[in-house]
C-alpha cells in the first residue's frame, strides 16, 4: 500500500482546500466530516469534509464560466484532443497509484486493479485521438440542391455522478467523452471513494485545461440530488442503481434536462447443449463473481440445459471453492472483501431471500471463519432457482450465482429475458454462429460469445431497466453532443 499512503499524505497535505473548482484546490463550506474505510481492515484511510449545496454551487459556476466564456468548447477539437492526450500521460505515469487506491477503497484484488486501472488513461488516449478525427461538421445537400450542415456542438455543463464500486473507471468513461465534446464538467464521485478522483484532478490541472473545465465535489445523495437540479447543468450523466437512475431521470424529466444512465444489471451466462465445459469455465468463474460480484455485468444467472445442470453446476461450484478469498493487496488472493459494511448486510439478506423461497444453497452463504475482520463474504451458489424468485430477479451485487435450468432454446430464451435488466450477457456454443442467433434473441445491451469482454473503444449500456444512452465508442461521445442543423437558403 505504499503508492496510496503517499497519495492519502499528499491529500492530506492540502486538508484544508479539499474540492478541486475553477482550476483549483478550493477550501469547503463546511460540510460534515466523512471517512474513507478500507473493507479488508476496517482501517480508516482518510478523513473529509463533505461537499455543501454551496460547494456545488460553486463548481456549477466555475463549469458555467468555462463552458459559456471560456476556450474549452471553443478549440479546435484536435486541440482539445491534444490536451487528452496529456492526461493520459500523467495518468499512466500514476498507474501504481490508481491500482492502489482502487484496490484500498474498495477491496478489489490488485492483480485486476493493476490490469483494469489500464482503462483510464486508454479513455483519455482514445477520446483524444476521437476528437482530431470525428466530423463535428456534416455536410450535406437537399433533394432540391440546398447546402446544409449538420454540426454537433457540446451539450454544455455536465454532472458526472459515479459509484463507488469502480470509482475512476466509471468517471474517466464520461470525462474523457465529455471533455472531447467540448463540455465542462462537475463531477461528484462517491464519498466512499474519494481518492481517485483527486488523482485525476491534479492530472487535468497539471495537463493545463483551462480552469473551470473539470470541477469536482465529493459528496452523498443529498449533495447530488442538487446537482441533478441545478439549472446550471444541461447534462446529467450517471452510473449506479436502478432506483437512483429512476429518481435522477424523474428530476431531469421536470426541467427537460438531458440525461444518460448506465444502470443495474442480471446479466445471464447461456451455457448451451453443445458447450465445452472447459472452454466455459475460465471466463465464467471469474466474470460472475468480479469485484466480489459488485459489478454491474457480472454474470450472476447461469442458465443451462436440464440435462447438463449436474455436470455445469459440480464444475462450476469445485472451481469456485478454489478461490482464494483474503487480502487484496496480496497478490494470491482471488476476491477481496465486500466494499461495505452496508453492503455485506445486504449480500446477507438476499442469502436468507434465497433459501426462504426454496432455493438450494451450494455452497458458501457466509462470512468465512478464517476472516474476522474486514467485510468479506464466502462466494456462494444457489442452485434449483426459478426466474421468479427474488434472487433471480434483483441485483445482489455481491458474489451470489444463480443456476437455472432450461428445457428447450425457446425456454432458454425466455429465461434469459425474465428480468427487468438488459445490460451485458454471455452465450457458450460450440457453434458461434448458433450462438449468435440467440444472443440476437436476448434483450440486452451487449454480450460475448464464448467468453466475456467489455472494450473501452465499443458502446456500453443497457436495455429495459438497465439505462438510456451508451458509453464507450464513438457512441460514448455523441452522448454528450446536441445536433445543430444549419441551411444555406
Amino acid at each position: 500500500m505504499e503508492a496510496l499512503r503517499n497519495t492519502l499524505a499528499g491529500i492530506d497535505a492540502r486538508a484544508d482546500t479539499p474540492f478541486f473548482i475553477g482550476g483549483d484546490w478550493q477550501a469547503g463550506s463546511g460540510g460534515p466530516m466523512l471517512e474513507v474505510v478500507a473493507p479488508h481492515s476496517e482501517e480508516v484511510l482518510m478523513r473529509y469534509p463533505e461537499a455543501t449545496r454551496e460547494d456545488v454551487d460553486r463548481a456549477v459556476a466555475a463549469a458555467r464560466r468555462a463552458f459559456d466564456e471560456g476556450p474549452w468548447p471553443r478549440m479546435e477539437p484536435a486541440e482539445r484532443g491534444a490536451a487528452l492526450k496529456r492526461v493520459a500521460t500523467l495518468l499512466r505515469d500514476r498507474m501504481p497509484e490508481l491500482a492502489e487506491a482502487w484496490t484500498g477503497q474498495v477491496g478489489a484484488v490488485i492483480g485486476f486493479t493493476r490490469k483494469a486501472s489500464g482503462q483510464v488513461p486508454g479513455l483519455f488516449d482514445f477520446y483524444g485521438d476521437m476528437a482530431a478525427d470525428y466530423a463535428f461538421v456534416e455536410h450535406r445537400t437537399r433533394s432540391s440542391g440546398g447546402k446544409v450542415r449538420v454540426v454537433g456542438e457540446p451539450v454544455g455543463v455536465c454532472a458526472a455522478i459515479t459509484p463507488w464500486n469502480a470509482p475512476l473507471v466509471l468517471l474517466c468513461y464520461k470525462v474523457a467523452a465529455a471533455l472531447a465534446a467540448g463540455c465542462t464538467i462537475v463531477a461528484k464521485p462517491s464519498p466512499e471513494t474519494p481518492v481517485d478522483s483527486h488523482i485525476l484532478a491534479e492530472c487535468i490541472a497539471a495537463a493545463g485545461l483551462p480552469e473551470g473545465v473539470f470541477n469536482m465535489v465529493p459528496g452523498g445523495r443529498e449533495i447530488g440530488d442538487h446537482l441533478v437540479r441545478h439549472p446550471g447543468i444541461d447534462k446529467v450523466s450517471f452510473t449506479g442503481s436502478t432506483g437512483a437512475g429512476k429518481a435522477i431521470a424523474g428530476a431531469c424529466a421536470e426541467r427537460l434536462a438531458r440525461v444518460s444512465l448506465e444502470l443495474g444489471g442480471k446479466s445471464a451466462a447461456i451455457v448451451m447443449d453443445d458447450a465445452d465445459l472447459g472452454a466455459v469455465l475460465p471466463s465464467l468463474v471469474p466474470y460472475s463473481m468480479p469485484i466480489t460480484g459488485q459489478v454491474c455485468f457480472s454474470l450472476t444467472r447461469v442458465l443451462v440445459p436440464r440435462a447438463r445442470q449436474d455436470e455445469v453446476m459440480d464444475a462450476y461450484v469445485e472451481a469456485v471453492r478454489r478461490v482464494r478469498v483474503g487480502d487484496p493487496f496480496d497478490d494470491g488472493v482471488q476476491m477481496g472483501p465486500l466494499s461495505l459494511s452496508r453492503q455485506r448486510d445486504r449480500v446477507e439478506g438476499y442469502v436468507a431471500r434465497g433459501r426462504a423461497e426454496g432455493a438450494r444453497l451450494v455452497t458458501g452463504g457466509g462470512r468465512p471463519a478464517e476472516h474476522n475482520r474486514g467485510f468479506f463474504f464466502e462466494p456462494t451458489v444457489f442452485a434449483d432457482v426459478t426466474p421468479d424468485m427474488t434472487i433471480a430477479r434483483e441485483e445482489i451485487f455481491g458474489p451470489v450465482v444463480s443456476f437455472i435450468a432450461y428445457d428447450t432454446e425457446s425456454d432458454m430464451v425466455a429465461k434469459a429475458n425474465a428480468t427487468d435488466y438488459g445490460l451485458h450477457g454471455a452465450v457458450y456454443s460450440a457453434d458461434p454462429e448458433r450462438a449468435y442467433a440467440v444472443a440476437r434473441q436476448v434483450r440486452t445491451g451487449s454480450l460475448t460469445i464464448n467468453g466475456m469482454v467489455v472494450d473501452i473503444e465499443m458502446p456500453f449500456g443497457g436495455f429495459k431497466q438497465s439505462g438510456l444512452g451508451r458509453e464507450g465508442g464513438i457512441e460514448g461521445l455523441e452522448n454528450y453532443l446536441e445536433t445543430k442543423t444549419i441551411y444555406f437558403a
